[in-house]
C-alpha cells in the first residue's frame, strides 16, 4: 500500500467518525421545550423606572418581589407600589397585595386591597380611592374597575360600583350605584 492510500483511508475514517459524532450530539443540543411554570428571572427588593417614547418617566415600580414567566413573559409582583406621574410630574401612588404586568408593560392588574392616592401637590385636594381590583392602561393613563369603589376627598366621601380615572387630568367617574356623603367644614 502506498502512503496515499493509507492517508485516504485515515481521512475517510476521520470523516465518518466526526459525522457520526455530530449526528449523535445533534439530538441532545435541540432546544428544550419551555416549561409552563418556569421563570426568566426573580427580583427582590427592587425599583424599576420605565420611560415613554419621548424619554420621560412613564412609571416607577417598587416591590419586595417580582417573577417573570418565561412562557408568556408576564410578571407577577408581591406588594407592588406603582408611581404614575401626572401631567405636572407629580406621582399617583397605587398599592395592592399583588400585581400583574403584561409583557410590554402597557397593562397593570392590581388585586387585593388596592389603594390609590393622588399627588400631594397642594394645588388640588388630596384624593384617595379604595377597591379590591384595578386595571391600569399605562399608555392611556387610565385606571378602571368594575368593582365597588370608595373615593374620599376632604369633606366628601363617594361610593359606587364601577370606576374610571384619568391619571393625567385627575378626573374620575363612578359608573353606577353612586352614593355621596358631603360634610361641610362646619359639621366637622
Amino acid at each position: 500500500m502506498s502512503w496515499r492510500t493509507v492517508l485516504g483511508l485515515g481521512l475517510l475514517l476521520a470523516a465518518l467518525a466526526s459525522g457520526w459524532s455530530a449526528w449523535r450530539h445533534r439530538a441532545s443540543n435541540a432546544p428544550q421545550a419551555i416549561e409552563e411554570g418556569s421563570t426568566d428571572f426573580v427580583l427582590k427588593d427592587f425599583e424599576i423606572t420605565t420611560l415613554d417614547k419621548e424619554g420621560k418617566e412613564s412609571m416607577t415600580l417598587r416591590a419586595p418581589s417580582m417573577e417573570r414567566s418565561r412562557a408568556d413573559q408576564t410578571s407577577s409582583i408581591v406588594s407592588p407600589l406603582f408611581l404614575l406621574p401626572d401631567a405636572a410630574g407629580q406621582h399617583w401612588e397605587l398599592r395592592s397585595d399583588t400585581g400583574w404586568v403584561s409583557p410590554k408593560g402597557e397593562e397593570l392588574r392590581l388585586r387585593g386591597n388596592v389603594a390609590g392616592d393622588s399627588p400631594k401637590d397642594g394645588k388640588t385636594p388630596p384624593t384617595t380611592f379604595r377597591t379590591d381590583a384595578l386595571d391600569v392602561l399605562n399608555e392611556q393613563s387610565i385606571a378602571r374597575t368594575a368593582g365597588r369603589v370608595t373615593v374620599t376627598r376632604p369633606g366628601l366621601t363617594q361610593t359606587g360600583v364601577g370606576f374610571q380615572t384619568n391619571l393625567k387630568t385627575k378626573q374620575y367617574s363612578l359608573l353606577s350605584q353612586v352614593k355621596t356623603r358631603y360634610e361641610p367644614n362646619a359639621a366637622r
